[in-house]
């Protein structure tokens, strides 16, 4: 199987678990699962960002325990459109445009939320974010909620113009696994002042 083909089966197995996940009624069951299948992907699969000497001895990506608290429905608020243009090294520039601006996190975190078109053949929703925890208990450069792209797509906006953020699911780039990729990061206005202690983290070094 080439790479490409590969690849393809990999965006696959994304797509379906976060359909999966999209249909669960059990958000907390859901999360098991997107625990589970991430582990497995991120040991087995040829297009895992780990690098392939370390896989057989990972053991899963770290995340927090499940907490329901931050699973927060949110307002869309329309915004001025921004372009911005990202290099992504040999994948050339990544082109997109605000489109919507949260409402409904700023008590529980200390700001809101910019979200983002990816431009080009399709597009897609991206939603990129720092917080407190950047470059103490996660990822520095900040970790994803949605990339629609790449089937992280945790949902639509429903009739009542509200959407439901569920940072359980947020989970780091590829680029905080391996220099041999380059990722867009949380610009400087989706960076919140709490702290989101839910998804993906760093591992506890054991003493």
């Amino acid at each position: 199987m080439n790479e490409t083909i590969q690849l393809w089966e990999w965006r696959q197995k994304i797509a379906n678990l976060y359909y999966e996940i999209r249909s669960s009624p059990d958000a907390a069951a859901a999360w098991r699962l997107w625990c589970d299948t991430r582990s497995t992907m991120f040991r087995d699969h040829p297009q895992s960002p780990i690098e392939p000497a370390d896989r057989t001895t990972f053991e899963g990506p770290t995340t927090f325990p499940y907490d329901p608290s931050l699973r927060l429905t949110v307002q869309l608020a329309p915004v001025t459109l921004e372009q911005i243009t990202v290099a992504t090294g040999v994948d050339g520039d990544l082109s997109m445009h605000t489109f919507a601006r949260t409402s409904g996190l700023e008590a529980r975190l200390g700001g809101e939320l910019t979200l983002y078109w990816i431009e080009g053949y399709g597009g897609g929703v991206f939603l990129p974010f720092a917080d407190a925890t950047s470059g103490t208990e996660t990822y520095g450069g900040g970790r994803y909620l949605l990339d629609t792209i790449k089937g992280a797509d945790l949902g639509v906006v429903r009739p009542d113009s509200t959407l439901v953020l569920d940072f359980n699911f947020s989970y780091f780039p590829s680029c905080a696994y391996s220099p041999r990729y380059v990722c867009p990061l949380a610009p400087s206005g989706n960076r919140l002042k709490g702290a989101v202690r839910a998804g993906e983290r760093l591992p506890i070094l054991k003493g």
